[in-house]
């Protein structure tokens, strides 16, 4: 017996969408390939520009910003892009923390494990403000680790202060997190790992 025409379209499509989806798959993750495999003088170039537009990004949506961070001991600016595929999916990037003291540049990586339906790509850029050199100092040298059982949401519950905007992520920590829309007062923060990059530190 013939299959219903009904029967055909659906078949019809999922099969698209499974080619579609072999397809780009590769052609992301080639992309991130690339950009991994760039010399390490163009990376921090790249580390450079990404922090220095989303600092301008910030203090114009959030002009108290650029005050709060010129007096921390430092700040620390990470890029996130992340492929998320069906059920799971890690997100990683890169990103470099300054000393306002010494000038300073530590260049550092990122990884966050997610989960949740369907695929997506995400991409925002998180600024930290690092209070005292001890918060900077732990954050550069011991690296920072926010386990899954963790509050998966941090939100930012001042109402004014030197670091109004900013979100409390640890003593001495002030986040900021940038996205296609704005500075956003909550960011979900579980599952977040940050550890210096060997290669671009030599």
């Amino acid at each position: 017996m013939d299959e219903k025409p009904s029967t055909r379209g659906e078949m019809r499509y999922k099969y698209i969408l499974i080619v579609a989806i072999i397809f780009l798959i590769p052609l992301i993750t080639g992309d991130i390939s690339a950009k991994e495999n760039k010399s390490n003088v163009q990376q921090k170039q790249e580390l450079r520009k990404m922090r220095d537009k989303a600092l301008r990004d910030l203090y114009w949506n959030h002009p108290k910003s650029k005050q709060a961070i010129a007096k921390a001991a430092g700040y620390g600016v990470f890029d996130l892009f992340g492929l998320h595929i069906f059920v799971a999916g890690t997100s990683k990037g890169k990103g470099i923390v300054v000393s306002n003291t010494t000038k300073k540049e530590t260049f550092m990586k990122m990884r966050r494990i997610g989960a949740g339906p369907g695929m997506s790509v995400k991409d925002f850029r998180w600024i930290f403000a690092f209070e005292t050199k001890d918060a900077l100092n732990n954050f550069i040298n011991n690296g920072w680790e926010m386990g899954a059982d963790a509050s998966a949401v941090a939100k930012n519950r001042m109402k004014g202060g030197a670091f109004e905007g900013a979100i409390s992520v640890a003593p001495g920590v002030w986040l900021y997190q940038l996205t296609e829309k704005g500075l956003s007062l909550e960011a979900v923060i579980s599952g977040t790992k940050f550890w210096k990059d060997d290669e671009l530190n030599r």
